[in-house]
């Protein structure tokens, strides 16, 4: 089906996944693994033999979900994943895929990650199937997203290549075949998900923005970019501004994606990014309350002091797999109906 591309200001859009069902997915063991970065099969509760019809299933579930919402700009909800990365990091070539790897996480702890032991290649196409069963099943404007190459780089140990700077630019070649091809596919927009900007600052100035221009290069459609403080489920504490945000404005993607409501993030910032299309995460996915749409709608027009209507997308802070799905559909309906309310008022 052709998507609807009548504009308007506020747009609204998810950041990417949504709850997948529990007779899908061993929710409670997912919760365990800390969003996992190698591959965790045993967490699915459909045996191999069905387990792709049965994600389909779930699939439609998540689109009907989101277009009863009344969401814009959808995702397929990455149902079919176990983490928003681990599926297409651990597709790749060059990979020793049976003794994963080690890095250690910002709070100390030990991850299990991918090991590098030759160069990275992409040998087929990943996602490509999970768009056009997207396309076929609605007519809003959709939306994929693809680990980006500085957070797959930060979520590797390497042992083959240089510097980490090598390994990203060939990790930025293969999220760039991918996403030519997502294009290709039917996707209206890509997204890079590139949350491990905040991990390691020094890193991301160095060579961040060249890798991220590099796995964009020749897109055929918008492009975006989501960076997070985390899943609210994993992360609390969360600080009130970027450590690498200003700096994206040098990247060639079409909008950034930033989360806003649980950190209540000074949206001054915005005023740097007068380049980009702002996806503006506005519900807090640390607090199982709905929101009302007063309160979001207060939060719209805050950013609406810095960014213009039509340069607005308004969001959740970022993916909303570790939510109950009442939750989620609740906030989500409480977003659309306060978008409806200032989008009356601008009018």
């Amino acid at each position: 089906m052709a998507p609807n591309t009548q504009p308007q200001p506020l747009l609204t859009t998810v950041v990417g996944s949504y709850p997948q069902p529990d007779w899908l997915i061993d929710r409670e063991g997912l919760m365990k693994e800390t969003v996992p970065r190698v591959r965790v099969s045993d967490l699915w509760r459909v045996s191999a033999e069905f387990l792709r019809q049965a994600q389909d299933d779930a699939t439609l579930l998540a689109i009907r979900d989101l277009e009863r919402a009344g969401i814009d700009i959808i995702t397929d909800g990455e149902v079919r994943r176990e983490s928003y990365s681990n599926r297409f990091a651990t597709a790749l070539e060059g990979l020793d895929l049976e003794r994963p790897g080690q890095v250690i996480r910002p709070n100390g702890n030990p991850l299990a990650v991918p090991r590098v032991v030759g160069p990275i290649r992409r040998t087929r196409p990943v996602q490509v199937e999970d768009v056009r069963f997207l396309r076929r099943n609605t007519d809003r404007r959709i939306k994929v997203t693809v680990p980006g190459p500085f957070t797959l780089t930060q979520q590797a140990q390497n042992e083959y290549y240089p510097d980490r700077e090598s390994l990203a630019m060939d990790y930025a070649a293969c999220v760039n075949q991918e996403v030519l091809d997502l294009f290709t596919a039917g996707a209206d927009i890509v997204q890079l998900d590139e949350p491990w900007l905040r991990n390691n600052v020094e890193d991301a100035r160095q060579f961040a923005v060249p890798v991220i221009n590099k796995a964009l290069e020749g897109a055929t459609g918008t492009t975006a970019l989501h960076l997070c403080f985390g899943y609210a489920a994993v992360v609390s504490g969360k600080p009130g501004a970027y450590s690498f945000l200003p700096e994206l404005a040098e990247a060639n993607m079409d909008q950034i994606s930033i989360e806003a409501a649980q950190p209540k993030l000074d949206l001054s910032v915005l005023q740097e990014l007068s380049n980009k299309t702002i996806i503006l995460g506005v519900l807090d996915l640390g607090d199982m309350n709905v929101e009302t749409p007063e309160q979001l709608s207060a939060r719209i027009r805050k950013a609406l002091e810095y960014v213009r209507p039509e340069q607005l997308i308004v969001a959740p802070d970022c993916g909303m797999k570790y939510l109950p799905r009442d939750v989620a559909y609740g906030k989500l309906s409480a977003m659309t109906a306060a978008v409806a309310t200032v989008r009356e008022e601008l009018s």
